[in-house]
């Protein structure tokens, strides 16, 4: 399912690439890991090849979905009627499943509700995580580098604000 030189998406990680292969002995067993350099933080990660899935690991999506995915932004509305926790934990989720969809969900209702009042500093730094997560796949899926890929989210954030005030 996965090879080396692979894009993946790690959830809550971002998107990396599969660098190596490697065998590692731990408690007198040996296990093959595939190392991820992930594009967040520059940070290499080892997995277990058996459990890449189980943790959510899926390929970066085509460019057809990235695509869908930016224009989503300016289709549907914030649930403004859930408080802060019972957002946390709903938006978490959405970041957890790893689903690209769900998270530019997450950006797509924060940025709204920043419009309206200053988000406190939970939902400030799940805004800012879920954009440069999204921006990672943005980078692997065009090719392009991290100012560019946060740019190409930006103008799409900002059609959803010029949207909203038509």
């Amino acid at each position: 399912m996965f090879e080396v030189g692979d894009k993946i998406f790690y959830p809550m990680h971002g998107a990396g690439i599969i660098q190596a292969r490697e065998e590692k002995e731990f408690l007198g067993e040996k296990h093959l890991y595939f190392v991820l350099n992930m594009l967040l933080k520059d940070l290499d990660i080892m997995v277990p090849v058996e459990k890449m899935s189980a943790l959510g690991i899926r390929h970066v999506v085509e460019q057809d979905v990235l695509y869908d995915v930016l224009a989503r932004l300016q289709e549907g509305e914030a649930d403004l009627s859930v408080h802060a926790g019972q957002r946390q934990k709903i938006n978490l989720d959405k970041m957890k499943s790893g689903n690209l969809y769900e998270i530019s969900e997450v950006v797509r209702d924060l940025t709204t509700i920043s419009k309206n009042k200053i988000l406190g500093t939970s939902d400030k730094l799940m805004l800012d995580n879920a954009q440069q997560i999204i921006i990672s796949e943005i980078e692997l899926v065009l090719g392009l580098d991290t100012e560019q890929a946060s740019e190409r989210l930006k103008q799409a954030v900002c059609k959803q604000e010029t949207v909203g005030k038509a």
